[in-house]
Protein backbone atom coordinates (compact mmCIF):
# COMPACT_ATOMS: atom_id res chain seq x y z
CA UNK A 1 0.00 0.00 0.00
CA UNK A 2 1.33 3.58 -1.19
CA UNK A 3 1.54 5.78 1.60
CA UNK A 4 0.00 9.04 1.81
CA UNK A 5 2.01 12.06 2.79
CA UNK A 6 0.43 14.80 4.92
CA UNK A 7 1.93 18.16 5.57
CA UNK A 8 1.18 19.34 9.18
CA UNK A 9 1.34 23.11 9.92
CA UNK A 10 1.35 24.47 13.33
CA UNK A 11 2.51 21.19 15.04
CA UNK A 12 4.22 22.35 18.24
CA UNK A 13 0.63 23.70 19.13
CA UNK A 14 -2.14 22.28 21.48
CA UNK A 15 -4.33 21.16 18.22
CA UNK A 16 -1.85 20.54 15.78
CA UNK A 17 0.38 18.36 18.67
CA UNK A 18 -2.33 16.13 18.89
CA UNK A 19 -3.07 15.75 15.68
CA UNK A 20 0.54 14.91 14.83
CA UNK A 21 0.26 12.26 17.03
CA UNK A 22 -2.72 10.73 16.10
CA UNK A 23 -0.90 10.47 12.61
CA UNK A 24 1.85 8.72 13.85
CA UNK A 25 -0.07 6.22 15.35
CA UNK A 26 -1.00 5.35 11.64
CA UNK A 27 2.31 5.73 9.99
CA UNK A 28 1.67 2.43 8.34
CA UNK A 29 -0.48 4.63 6.31
CA UNK A 30 0.74 8.12 6.28
CA UNK A 31 4.27 9.97 6.31
CA UNK A 32 4.40 13.24 7.94
CA UNK A 33 5.72 16.40 7.27
CA UNK A 34 6.07 19.41 9.96
CA UNK A 35 6.91 22.88 9.52
CA UNK A 36 7.91 24.07 12.95
CA UNK A 37 9.83 27.75 13.84
CA UNK A 38 13.13 26.90 15.43
CA UNK A 39 13.79 27.35 18.80
CA UNK A 40 14.64 25.43 21.60
CA UNK A 41 11.28 24.73 22.98
CA UNK A 42 10.33 23.01 19.36
CA UNK A 43 13.49 21.32 19.02
CA UNK A 44 13.38 19.44 22.40
CA UNK A 45 9.72 18.54 21.68
CA UNK A 46 10.24 17.28 18.78
CA UNK A 47 14.08 15.71 19.35
CA UNK A 48 12.13 12.48 19.39
CA UNK A 49 11.20 12.49 15.82
CA UNK A 50 14.71 13.55 14.38
CA UNK A 51 15.61 11.07 12.07
CA UNK A 52 12.35 9.17 12.04
CA UNK A 53 11.21 7.77 8.41
CA UNK A 54 8.23 8.64 8.65
CA UNK A 55 8.50 12.36 9.84
CA UNK A 56 10.05 15.02 7.97
CA UNK A 57 10.61 18.32 10.02
CA UNK A 58 11.23 21.85 8.30
CA UNK A 59 13.05 24.34 10.46
CA UNK A 60 10.98 27.45 9.27
CA UNK A 61 8.45 30.28 9.19
CA UNK A 62 4.76 30.30 7.73
CA UNK A 63 5.41 33.66 6.97
CA UNK A 64 8.20 32.48 4.42
CA UNK A 65 7.05 31.36 1.16
CA UNK A 66 9.51 28.72 0.91
CA UNK A 67 9.60 27.18 4.12
CA UNK A 68 5.83 26.50 2.93
CA UNK A 69 6.08 25.28 -0.45
CA UNK A 70 9.06 23.12 0.68
CA UNK A 71 6.40 21.04 2.81
CA UNK A 72 3.82 21.44 0.38
CA UNK A 73 5.64 19.76 -2.60
CA UNK A 74 4.51 16.08 -2.61
CA UNK A 75 2.06 16.13 -0.28
CA UNK A 76 -1.66 14.37 -1.00
CA UNK A 77 -3.02 16.39 2.37
CA UNK A 78 -1.94 19.95 3.92
CA UNK A 79 -3.48 20.68 7.19
CA UNK A 80 -3.15 24.12 7.81
CA UNK A 81 -3.62 24.52 11.79
CA UNK A 82 -0.89 27.26 12.91
CA UNK A 83 -0.65 30.58 13.26
CA UNK A 84 -1.24 33.08 16.27
CA UNK A 85 -3.34 32.26 18.39
CA UNK A 86 -4.53 33.45 22.21
CA UNK A 87 -2.58 34.80 24.48
CA UNK A 88 -0.30 36.20 22.15
CA UNK A 89 -2.54 37.26 19.64
CA UNK A 90 -4.43 39.68 22.14
CA UNK A 91 -1.17 41.34 23.01
CA UNK A 92 0.44 41.70 19.59
CA UNK A 93 -3.18 41.75 17.51
CA UNK A 94 -1.37 43.80 14.10
CA UNK A 95 0.92 41.19 14.31
CA UNK A 96 -1.27 38.14 14.11
CA UNK A 97 -3.71 39.66 11.80
CA UNK A 98 -0.07 39.78 9.01
CA UNK A 99 1.03 36.68 10.01
CA UNK A 100 -1.85 34.40 9.94
CA UNK A 101 -3.35 35.69 6.99
CA UNK A 102 0.13 36.16 5.06
CA UNK A 103 0.38 32.20 6.37
CA UNK A 104 -2.92 31.50 4.77
CA UNK A 105 -1.93 32.88 1.27
CA UNK A 106 1.53 30.74 1.63
CA UNK A 107 -0.03 27.91 2.17
CA UNK A 108 -2.51 27.98 -1.00
CA UNK A 109 0.43 29.68 -3.42
CA UNK A 110 2.21 26.83 -2.47
CA UNK A 111 -0.56 24.29 -3.05
CA UNK A 112 -1.35 25.81 -6.91
CA UNK A 113 1.77 25.87 -7.69
CA UNK A 114 1.86 22.39 -7.72
CA UNK A 115 1.35 20.39 -10.99
CA UNK A 116 -1.37 18.07 -9.07
CA UNK A 117 -2.59 20.58 -7.29
CA UNK A 118 -6.21 19.37 -8.30
CA UNK A 119 -5.20 16.35 -6.66
CA UNK A 120 -4.24 17.98 -2.86
CA UNK A 121 -7.02 17.89 0.02
CA UNK A 122 -6.50 21.31 1.97
CA UNK A 123 -7.52 21.32 5.41
CA UNK A 124 -7.77 24.93 7.31
CA UNK A 125 -8.35 25.20 10.91
CA UNK A 126 -11.30 28.18 11.17
CA UNK A 127 -12.43 29.31 14.57
CA UNK A 128 -15.61 30.18 16.24
CA UNK A 129 -14.10 33.92 16.97
CA UNK A 130 -15.40 34.25 13.65
CA UNK A 131 -19.36 34.26 15.02
CA UNK A 132 -18.15 37.20 17.46
CA UNK A 133 -21.14 37.73 20.16
CA UNK A 134 -23.47 35.33 20.78
CA UNK A 135 -24.82 35.97 24.24
CA UNK A 136 -28.29 34.40 25.33
CA UNK A 137 -30.81 35.02 24.19
CA UNK A 138 -28.98 34.72 20.35
CA UNK A 139 -26.52 31.43 21.80
CA UNK A 140 -27.70 29.14 18.72
CA UNK A 141 -26.45 28.77 15.37
CA UNK A 142 -24.78 27.17 12.39
CA UNK A 143 -21.77 27.71 9.82
CA UNK A 144 -24.48 30.14 7.97
CA UNK A 145 -24.29 32.66 11.28
CA UNK A 146 -23.25 36.02 9.73
CA UNK A 147 -19.29 36.54 10.60
CA UNK A 148 -19.48 39.60 13.02
CA UNK A 149 -16.19 39.61 15.22
CA UNK A 150 -15.80 40.94 18.16
CA UNK A 151 -14.45 44.77 18.22
CA UNK A 152 -10.90 44.62 18.73
CA UNK A 153 -10.61 41.05 18.03
CA UNK A 154 -7.35 40.80 15.42
CA UNK A 155 -7.58 37.33 15.71
CA UNK A 156 -10.71 36.68 14.32
CA UNK A 157 -10.70 39.37 11.51
CA UNK A 158 -7.84 37.51 10.79
CA UNK A 159 -9.49 33.86 10.61
CA UNK A 160 -12.35 35.53 8.98
CA UNK A 161 -9.60 36.64 6.33
CA UNK A 162 -8.02 33.64 6.22
CA UNK A 163 -10.94 31.41 4.99
CA UNK A 164 -11.61 33.83 2.79
CA UNK A 165 -8.67 33.19 1.12
CA UNK A 166 -8.91 29.19 1.05
CA UNK A 167 -12.64 29.63 -0.48
CA UNK A 168 -11.90 31.90 -3.35
CA UNK A 169 -8.59 30.25 -4.52
CA UNK A 170 -10.29 27.80 -6.83
CA UNK A 171 -8.73 24.63 -5.20
CA UNK A 172 -10.29 21.62 -5.62
CA UNK A 173 -11.01 20.45 -2.59
CA UNK A 174 -10.38 22.20 0.35
CA UNK A 175 -12.51 22.46 3.51
CA UNK A 176 -12.69 24.85 6.58
CA UNK A 177 -13.09 23.39 10.37
CA UNK A 178 -13.93 26.26 12.66
CA UNK A 179 -12.58 25.19 16.17
CA UNK A 180 -14.10 25.99 19.19
CA UNK A 181 -12.37 26.19 23.08
CA UNK A 182 -10.22 22.92 23.30
CA UNK A 183 -10.08 21.27 26.35
CA UNK A 184 -6.59 19.91 27.43
CA UNK A 185 -5.27 19.34 31.00
CA UNK A 186 -2.94 22.64 30.59
CA UNK A 187 -6.28 24.85 30.50
CA UNK A 188 -6.59 24.33 34.03
CA UNK A 189 -3.21 26.21 34.60
CA UNK A 190 -3.61 28.99 32.56
CA UNK A 191 -3.88 32.34 33.78
CA UNK A 192 -4.05 35.33 32.24
CA UNK A 193 -6.14 38.66 32.03
CA UNK A 194 -8.20 37.34 29.02
CA UNK A 195 -9.75 35.23 31.36
CA UNK A 196 -11.66 38.47 32.62
CA UNK A 197 -12.70 39.00 28.63
CA UNK A 198 -15.24 36.27 28.55
CA UNK A 199 -18.99 37.19 29.87
CA UNK A 200 -19.94 34.92 32.50
CA UNK A 201 -23.24 34.59 30.81
CA UNK A 202 -22.14 33.19 27.70
CA UNK A 203 -21.64 29.93 26.20
CA UNK A 204 -19.33 27.56 24.11
CA UNK A 205 -19.70 24.67 22.59
CA UNK A 206 -15.97 23.23 23.68
CA UNK A 207 -14.19 20.12 21.71
CA UNK A 208 -11.07 18.22 23.54
CA UNK A 209 -7.82 17.88 22.33
CA UNK A 210 -8.46 14.00 21.87
CA UNK A 211 -11.12 14.85 19.47
CA UNK A 212 -9.38 17.41 17.88
CA UNK A 213 -6.17 15.56 17.20
CA UNK A 214 -8.21 12.72 15.83
CA UNK A 215 -10.24 14.45 13.49
CA UNK A 216 -7.37 15.62 11.85
CA UNK A 217 -5.99 12.04 11.46
CA UNK A 218 -9.46 11.14 10.29
CA UNK A 219 -9.85 13.72 7.34
CA UNK A 220 -6.40 12.02 5.58
CA UNK A 221 -8.40 8.70 5.23
CA UNK A 222 -9.08 7.26 2.24
CA UNK A 223 -12.95 6.75 3.03
CA UNK A 224 -14.03 10.61 3.27
CA UNK A 225 -16.50 10.79 0.46
CA UNK A 226 -16.08 13.31 -1.96
CA UNK A 227 -19.33 15.67 -0.54
CA UNK A 228 -17.47 16.29 2.53
CA UNK A 229 -15.10 18.80 0.96
CA UNK A 230 -15.60 22.46 -0.33
CA UNK A 231 -17.82 22.47 3.12
CA UNK A 232 -17.50 24.38 6.31
CA UNK A 233 -17.95 22.45 9.82
CA UNK A 234 -17.92 23.82 13.54
CA UNK A 235 -16.31 21.45 15.26
CA UNK A 236 -17.40 20.19 18.72
CA UNK A 237 -17.60 17.16 21.11
CA UNK A 238 -20.66 17.29 20.80
CA UNK A 239 -24.01 18.08 23.21
CA UNK A 240 -22.61 17.28 26.65
CA UNK A 241 -19.80 20.19 26.27
CA UNK A 242 -22.21 22.53 26.00
CA UNK A 243 -21.11 25.25 29.13
CA UNK A 244 -22.03 28.59 30.25
CA UNK A 245 -19.17 30.04 30.75
CA UNK A 246 -19.85 30.64 34.34
CA UNK A 247 -20.25 26.72 34.12
CA UNK A 248 -17.21 26.35 32.83
CA UNK A 249 -15.34 28.86 35.58
CA UNK A 250 -16.97 26.77 38.35
CA UNK A 251 -15.83 23.11 36.85
CA UNK A 252 -12.47 24.77 35.99
CA UNK A 253 -12.49 25.92 39.89
CA UNK A 254 -13.80 22.74 41.46
CA UNK A 255 -11.33 20.64 39.36
CA UNK A 256 -8.84 22.71 41.59
CA UNK A 257 -10.32 21.82 44.56
CA UNK A 258 -11.18 25.58 44.99
CA UNK A 259 -14.32 27.35 45.62
CA UNK A 260 -16.17 28.24 42.89
CA UNK A 261 -16.84 31.46 40.49
CA UNK A 262 -18.14 33.27 43.50
CA UNK A 263 -15.91 33.21 45.91
CA UNK A 264 -12.55 33.89 44.07
CA UNK A 265 -13.83 36.46 41.87
CA UNK A 266 -15.64 39.81 41.67
CA UNK A 267 -18.67 39.71 39.31
CA UNK A 268 -17.18 43.20 37.63
CA UNK A 269 -14.14 41.55 36.54
CA UNK A 270 -15.64 39.10 33.87
CA UNK A 271 -17.02 41.94 31.22
CA UNK A 272 -20.55 41.73 29.70
CA UNK A 273 -20.49 41.20 26.40
CA UNK A 274 -17.56 41.46 23.23
CA UNK A 275 -16.70 38.13 23.00
CA UNK A 276 -17.61 35.05 20.85
CA UNK A 277 -19.20 31.22 21.47
CA UNK A 278 -22.03 29.96 20.75
CA UNK A 279 -23.97 26.11 20.45
CA UNK A 280 -24.47 24.68 17.40
CA UNK A 281 -27.14 23.30 15.59
CA UNK A 282 -25.08 21.53 13.19
CA UNK A 283 -22.73 20.47 15.41
CA UNK A 284 -23.18 16.90 14.83
CA UNK A 285 -23.00 17.42 10.82
CA UNK A 286 -18.92 16.84 11.27
CA UNK A 287 -19.23 13.85 13.47
CA UNK A 288 -21.03 12.40 11.11
CA UNK A 289 -18.70 12.60 8.43
CA UNK A 290 -15.29 11.79 10.50
CA UNK A 291 -16.60 10.05 13.38
CA UNK A 292 -14.09 11.76 15.38
CA UNK A 293 -15.73 11.69 19.03
CA UNK A 294 -14.80 9.26 22.08
CA UNK A 295 -18.04 10.54 23.62
CA UNK A 296 -16.45 10.75 27.18
CA UNK A 297 -18.70 12.09 30.30
CA UNK A 298 -17.86 15.47 30.45
CA UNK A 299 -17.10 14.98 34.30
CA UNK A 300 -14.80 11.83 33.50
CA UNK A 301 -13.04 14.51 31.53
CA UNK A 302 -12.41 17.19 33.66
CA UNK A 303 -11.48 14.12 36.37
CA UNK A 304 -8.64 12.87 33.41
CA UNK A 305 -7.79 16.76 32.79
CA UNK A 306 -6.94 16.82 36.88
CA UNK A 307 -4.99 13.83 37.23
CA UNK A 308 -2.54 14.94 34.57
CA UNK A 309 -1.16 17.98 36.14
CA UNK A 310 1.41 18.22 38.16
CA UNK A 311 1.74 16.67 41.80
CA UNK A 312 1.38 20.38 43.27
CA UNK A 313 -1.67 20.88 41.69
CA UNK A 314 -3.13 18.98 43.65
CA UNK A 315 -2.58 21.07 46.28
CA UNK A 316 -4.60 23.87 45.46
CA UNK A 317 -7.47 22.94 48.03
CA UNK A 318 -5.08 24.19 51.06
CA UNK A 319 -5.19 27.81 49.57
CA UNK A 320 -8.10 29.94 51.04
CA UNK A 321 -10.38 31.60 48.75
CA UNK A 322 -8.98 35.12 49.90
CA UNK A 323 -5.89 34.27 49.05
CA UNK A 324 -7.06 32.87 45.60
CA UNK A 325 -8.78 36.13 44.98
CA UNK A 326 -5.91 38.56 45.60
CA UNK A 327 -3.67 36.18 43.31
CA UNK A 328 -6.34 36.65 40.56
CA UNK A 329 -7.24 40.42 41.18
CA UNK A 330 -3.59 41.82 39.13
CA UNK A 331 -4.51 39.94 35.99
CA UNK A 332 -8.00 42.23 36.49
CA UNK A 333 -6.37 45.50 36.49
CA UNK A 334 -3.51 44.60 34.25
CA UNK A 335 -2.30 47.75 32.25
CA UNK A 336 -3.89 47.66 28.62
CA UNK A 337 -5.32 44.20 28.98
CA UNK A 338 -7.34 44.46 32.56
CA UNK A 339 -10.93 44.95 32.85
CA UNK A 340 -11.00 46.81 35.48
CA UNK A 341 -7.96 48.89 33.88
CA UNK A 342 -10.75 50.12 30.76
CA UNK A 343 -12.87 51.55 33.32
CA UNK A 344 -10.67 54.37 34.20
CA UNK A 345 -8.14 54.01 31.15
CA UNK A 346 -9.57 53.29 28.05
CA UNK A 347 -13.52 54.59 27.32
CA UNK A 348 -13.53 53.25 24.26
CA UNK A 349 -12.89 49.31 25.42
CA UNK A 350 -14.86 49.73 28.40
CA UNK A 351 -17.75 50.85 26.49
CA UNK A 352 -17.03 47.90 23.80
CA UNK A 353 -17.13 45.16 26.51
CA UNK A 354 -19.79 46.55 29.12
CA UNK A 355 -21.85 48.60 27.06
CA UNK A 356 -22.10 51.81 29.76
CA UNK A 357 -21.35 53.00 32.74
CA UNK A 358 -24.34 52.05 33.69
CA UNK A 359 -24.21 48.72 32.74
CA UNK A 360 -20.94 48.32 34.84
CA UNK A 361 -22.65 50.03 38.16
CA UNK A 362 -25.76 48.12 37.88
CA UNK A 363 -23.33 44.41 38.95
CA UNK A 364 -24.22 44.71 42.12
CA UNK A 365 -23.66 40.61 43.13
CA UNK A 366 -22.89 37.42 41.28
CA UNK A 367 -26.84 37.14 41.07
CA UNK A 368 -26.57 40.49 38.50
CA UNK A 369 -24.64 38.03 36.33
CA UNK A 370 -25.20 34.46 36.97
CA UNK A 371 -26.96 33.01 34.05
CA UNK A 372 -29.94 31.18 34.85
CA UNK A 373 -30.33 27.69 33.33
CA UNK A 374 -29.94 26.91 29.48
CA UNK A 375 -31.60 23.53 27.95
CA UNK A 376 -28.12 22.32 26.09
CA UNK A 377 -30.19 19.28 23.89
CA UNK A 378 -30.89 21.03 21.08
CA UNK A 379 -34.66 19.77 20.07
CA UNK A 380 -35.93 20.59 23.74
CA UNK A 381 -33.93 23.89 23.13
CA UNK A 382 -36.28 24.30 20.46
CA UNK A 383 -39.20 23.29 21.84
CA UNK A 384 -38.54 25.80 24.63
CA UNK A 385 -38.08 28.53 22.54
CA UNK A 386 -34.33 28.52 23.04
CA UNK A 387 -33.09 27.22 19.79
CA UNK A 388 -34.29 28.48 15.95
CA UNK A 389 -36.58 25.93 14.55
CA UNK A 390 -36.21 23.87 11.92
CA UNK A 391 -36.19 25.69 8.61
Amino acid sequence: MTKKTVFLTGATGNMGWAGFKELYRRKDRFDIRILARDSRKNRKMLSPYIGDPSVTIIWGDLTRYEDVLAGVKGSDYVLHVGGMVSPAADYYPEKTLKVNVSAAENVVKAVLAQPDAEDIRVVYIGSVAQYGDRNPPRHWGDVNEPQTPAKYDMYALSKIRSEEIFEKAGLRRWVSLRQSGILYPGILKVVNPTAFHVPVGGVLEWATIEDSGRLLAQVCEDWVPDEFWNQKYNISSGEQYRMTNYEFETRLLNGLGLPGPEKVFEPQWFALKNFHGMWYTDGDRLEDFLHFRANTPIDEYFATMKSKLPWFYSLAFLAPAWAVKLFMKPYAFEKGMGTQWWVDNDPEKFEAYYGSREAYEAIKSWDDVRPAPLEKNLEKARDAGEAPAVM
